[in-house]
């Protein structure tokens, strides 16, 4: 697969994604796994770890309430771990061979295009949701701040632990809404074709609210899948993230052409 291209590629147009369509990519996402189950264990493995590292870190601070925001906005940090599972669908698709060196190196490419500029977006919203995270729960929790939440869970059921849950949930929605928008058509079409963020961007919200309705219910699949595989400390995720890193891939395909 080339990835430097001469001239910039042509955009692509969209098919109606009807809501049906969502256990297939789910399906074609489960295939591809079992297909290559090396690369996927070892793309998610890294998140995996980051996750019980920072839980261990905050645990020994006697602080384990803190990576509840990191957790929570874990669903703008997955298109990280998509890419190298973008090239390892593509590449099933395109009946080529799976070879380890030819996957880094196209994951290694990409710091030459767009994607690096994807990226700092990514983590630049992540960044900003853990800050909003944590001023939402001093605003509300006040001198609660201070409570261990393990140890007393019972803040957390208060009149203002629940709106400050409640309000959290809203806001850290708006973050997850605004990044899906930006990245399930936007991050393959950069991996794919030679195009700029910004016309990626739009192209991919142009493909969500062209299908608001199924594009909502895949957004709401992913985020509770990643949360649910969170669960027990994060171990989950080693299978969950692959298979919707492949699932995202056949979606792309799906939507457009």
């Amino acid at each position: 697969m080339q990835h430097v291209m001469s001239e910039p590629s042509e955009l692509p147009h969209f098919r109606d994604m009807p809501v049906s369509a969502i256990p297939d990519v789910l399906r074609a996402g489960w295939r591809d796994f079992l297909r290559a189950p090396a690369f996927g264990l070892a793309f998610s493995g890294f998140y995996v770890l980051g996750g019980i590292v920072l839980w261990m870190v905050f645990s020994a601070r006697g602080e384990e309430w803190w990576p509840i925001p990191f957790a929570l906005g874990f669903p703008l940090l997955a298109p990280f771990a998509a890419i190298g599972l973008y090239e390892v669908s593509r590449r099933i698709e395109a009946g080529q061979p799976l070879i380890w060196r030819d996957v880094i190196a196209c994951c290694i490419s990409q710091k030459d295009r767009q994607i690096p500029s994807m990226a700092m977006l990514i983590l630049m919203m992540f960044m900003f949701w853990v800050f909003v995270a944590h001023t939402v729960f001093a605003l509300f929790m006040g001198l609660s701040a201070f409570t261990n939440v393990s140890s007393s869970p019972e803040i957390l059921f208060s009149a203002n632990g629940l709106a400050m849950l409640a309000i959290g949930t809203v806001i850290g929605g708006v973050f997850a809404l605004t990044l899906f928008s930006f990245t399930v058509v936007g991050l393959p079409l950069l991996l794919e074709r030679e195009i700029d963020i910004i016309t990626a961007i739009i192209t991919s919200v142009r493909a969500v609210t062209a299908n608001p309705v199924s594009m909502a219910i895949w957004g709401g699949t992913i985020a509770l899948s990643l949360f649910i595989g969170m669960i027990p400390m994060f171990l989950g995720l080693l299978v969950v993230l692959p298979v919707l890193g492949h699932a995202s891939w056949h979606m792309y395909r799906r939507l457009t052409f």
